[in-house]
């Protein structure tokens, strides 16, 4: 991997010097973050101690562009401080790979094909996003037929992705983990003046366990729209998904409203309500449906907290989530302020597996999954160099700590429980052409 980097850059050199130099683009960026963490995903028991690391993301970025074809890459190292020893050995485990690399070809001005690996990132990136926030982020292997017509305002993304363990000549299971086996997706977008409206309809495959030629898929069918008037934003999306995975049958249904003073300050209310599976309700009838709604390959932390309780870390047993929140930022020139503060709920019943194995009978715990605070600090010094800086405080209940499992240590499930995060990040980002 190394000797291929030199290798790029050797060779990023030799096309600068050359005629072609005001059709490239190359860029990059360094991003170490501190962070102290203490139940940042899940609470603490009282006898542990929290975790306190600096982690870093490296990328260089290498575009170019002529008459009907586009090309980009980015090559992208993560890792935590410390974690190779100052003399690397050969046979260290890489951390630099290609974060994308995809070629674009326009067969006529509004019809255009890019295909490689790439990030997806639609509407509000409910659904599919890059994760930018993860030193690592998310990219896909994909395909997609691409039309614009810019005159109407009006786009239809038609993409198709088809994963496999390696190059094999035999038919083999898909084994790699947090990924899917196979997807296709159509996304329409129509502008107008106040309103942007899309469409979008995902179909993800994951590995049967019955046969490896087969998949087991999702559908996942919705809409999403976005009303800007002067200072007034809305934003409403709503999407239902079905599939042969136990017979999904699933919904989320969200919606925003901001609106900015002086051009400076927002304030924003909304809510969100993800369907979830009852743990109380054992008939035949409803476990036989699967009623818990996924986020698929959304940009989670951009959603229901900062600290990434939900659809973002160890998972909370399925019972969805209803988050009524409250957004206020101030934004000047060169700096913003963020205050966000969430109310979290279950959506479908908890069981209190304590109350029920006591008495026999099947008991209920409060939805009640506690709130959380989160506050934001941004500075930008330059085009090239700004801070970031946040800490997050999450009021914790009984609730959120058994669907964690982490009821069993000593000092924990208790209301008065607390959890934090706090972080500092440093991001450089040169333009090398520039």
């Amino acid at each position: 991997m190394k000797t291929n980097f030199k290798l790029l850059l050797i060779g990023l050199s030799i096309l600068v010097s050359g005629n072609i130099y005001s059709q490239m683009t190359l860029t990059g960026e360094v991003r170490p973050r501190f962070e102290n963490r203490h139940g940042y995903q899940l609470p603490l028991d009282s006898a542990v101690h929290g975790s306190t690391f600096i982690s870093q993301r490296t990328r260089l970025n290498f575009g170019y562009s002529a008459d009907k074809f586009k090309f980009g890459t980015s090559i992208q190292d993560v890792r935590v401080w410390g974690n190779q020893s100052q003399l690397i050995a050969a046979d260290t485990l890489a951390q630099t790979f290609m974060h994308e690399g995809w070629g674009q070809y326009w067969f006529l001005p509004n019809l255009s094909l890019k295909a490689g690996r790439q990030e997806l990132n639609y509407d509000d990136q409910r659904l599919l996003g890059s994760v930018n926030w993860q030193q690592q982020a998310r990219t896909h292997d994909v395909a997609v037929l691409m039309f614009a017509d810019t005159t109407n305002k009006f786009t239809v993304h038609l993409g198709a992705a088809y994963n496999q363990n390696g190059a094999t000549n035999t038919a083999n299971a898909y084994k790699v983990k947090n990924n899917y086996k196979e997807m296709q997706y159509l996304w329409l977008n129509k502008k107008f003046s106040s309103l942007s409206a899309s469409f979008i309809f995902l179909n993800v495959g994951s590995q049967s366990p019955v046969t490896v030629i087969k998949s087991r898929f999702i559908q996942t069918t919705g809409t999403h729209l976005e009303f800007q008037k002067n200072a007034l934003f809305a934003c409403g999306r709503f999407y239902y998904q079905t599939g042969s995975i136990n017979k999904t049958q699933a919904y989320m249904l969200g919606a925003d409203v901001s609106y900015t003073l002086m051009k400076k300050i927002s304030l924003g209310l909304g809510f969100e309500n993800l369907s979830g599976q009852s743990q109380t309700d054992t008939t035949k009838a409803y476990t036989s449906v699967n009623h818990a709604f996924n986020p698929l390959y959304g940009t989670a932390h951009k959603f229901n907290g900062y600290m990434d309780y939900y659809f973002a870390g160890n998972g909370h047993k399925n019972v969805g989530l209803t988050d009524v929140y409250f957004k206020a930022k101030y934004k000047a020139e060169k700096w913003y302020f963020c205050f966000d503060i969430h109310q979290f709920m279950a959506a479908a019943k908890i069981l209190d597996v304590k109350a029920t194995t006591a008495s026999g009978n099947i008991t209920e715990m409060n939805s009640n999954l506690g709130t959380e605070i989160d506050l934001e600090l941004g500075y930008n010094f330059s085009k090239q160099f700004s801070l970031v800086a946040g800490y997050s405080h999450y009021l914790l209940t009984p609730s959120i700590s058994m669907l964690k499992g982490v009821t069993d240590y000593q000092g924990n499930g208790e209301t008065g429980n607390v959890a934090n995060w706090s972080y500092l990040m440093l991001v450089f980002k040169p333009n090398f052409m520039k």
